[in-house]
């Protein structure tokens, strides 16, 4: 069976909904991440990319178009919820795994500034349960007993984690400039962040509720892609692969509780291919809300030091269909940081119940 491999990743800087990108559309958020990804490539095969709040149609054909591609590479664009950009770099990993093609640049895109639905879709049949994403969270948290203590502590630790990347340089390799900003809107101005955590008050939950607007995502704009190749081809052609597609699994779990579906995938994965979580060097999971990245944890027993270790979506933000190629994109360039990483896992945990992760293994070289 061939190979697939991601041989470059990119995203653009997350800005915040009505914030840097205010004005820009989906295709254009995605194009210059399309272009710079597209650059010396001699052939791709598709644009595929996840997006959620519209502005519907095909982003992905739209945004191709919009960065100058030929008129020959199409575009297929996927709605799975938040999940949507790591299901885009799915599908194209098992098309060249199928023979289908040889390249692929893959990912997500979300304008919310300019999205023209004043209300989300629904994610599940309302006899079963359909609630919006941090009532889910509150769902979770009561659930699998995640205090808001927990939560906190999780989130000053990611937003710890995410100021040290942003002051250490770390996201600069990641980031395409939009329009000439290079930097995530967030660092634009430091939080008292302890403080903030302390004083807020819960969202969903009149009676003990523990979510609350400090330890969950924000809502984002932005754009992420991956550039994925069959791997003689991208050798033959002089690129330096650095993750393999290994396997992917999608799980559902009742839609109350969307945060835990994590769990079932990357149990899948790990069973399937017979390895333990000791034997994965990193774990990127989507921060829409702390109580599923905690709930999650301390279900797989993560440690602590494998787990989203630059920060993520608490501080940087969320833009739906673009986070799990974001997760894909910081797996990219910090295995290139590890000495001799060997497996690493991408996952999001979806509305409507739907949990996506893919394993990847670290490509060896020769001088390596």
């Amino acid at each position: 069976m061939p190979s697939a491999v991601i041989v470059n990743a990119k995203r653009t800087p997350i800005g915040k909904i009505n914030g840097m990108f205010k004005n820009l559309t989906a295709d254009e958020l995605a194009a210059p991440i399309i272009r710079e990804l597209a650059l010396g490539v001699p052939h791709v095969n598709e644009i595929i990319l996840g997006n959620i709040v519209g502005p519907g149609g095909n982003v992905a054909r739209v945004a191709a178009l919009k960065a100058g591609l030929p008129l020959s590479i199409t575009g297929l664009t996927i709605d799975r919820q938040c999940s949507a950009g790591l299901e885009a770099i799915r599908v194209a990993s098992c098309f060249i795994q199928a023979g289908a093609g040889t390249c692929y640049i893959a990912g997500g895109v979300e304008s919310t500034s300019t999205s023209l639905f004043p209300n989300r879709a629904r994610f599940a049949p309302e006899e079963i349960g359909d609630p919006d994403m941090g009532v889910a969270a509150e769902h979770v948290a009561q659930k699998y007993d995640i205090s808001r203590k927990k939560q906190d502590d999780y989130t000053l630790q990611s937003y710890e984690k995410s100021w040290n990347a942003f002051q250490q340089g770390i996201y600069m390799n990641e980031i395409v400039p939009i329009k000439g900003k290079s930097d995530d809107e967030v660092f634009f101005k430091p939080r008292k962040m302890e403080a903030l955590l302390k004083r807020s008050l819960p969202l969903f939950s009149d009676n003990n509720g523990t979510v609350t607007a400090a330890n969950s995502c924000a809502i984002n704009d932005g754009a992420s892609s991956v550039l994925l190749m069959e791997e003689s081809f991208a050798i033959a052609n002089g690129y330096r692969p650095v993750l393999r597609f290994v396997d992917s699994a999608v799980a559902g779990v009742h839609p109350n509780y969307p945060g835990i579906s994590p769990v079932p995938t990357i149990t899948q994965l790990l069973e399937r291919n017979q390895l333990t979580i000791q034997d994965i060097d990193l774990i990127e999971i989507n921060e829409a809300f702390a109580s599923k990245i905690v709930a999650c944890s301390e279900a797989l027993d993560i440690p602590s030091d494998k787990l989203n270790v630059r920060g993520g979506a608490l501080t940087l933000g969320h833009p739906y269909g673009a986070s799990g190629a974001i997760l894909v994109t910081r797996l990219f360039y910090e295995v290139q940081r590890m000495d001799n990483p060997k497996y690493c896992i991408a996952a999001v945990g979806s509305g409507g119940g739907i949990g996506v992760a893919l394993l990847f293994e670290v490509v060896k070289h020769d001088e390596d």
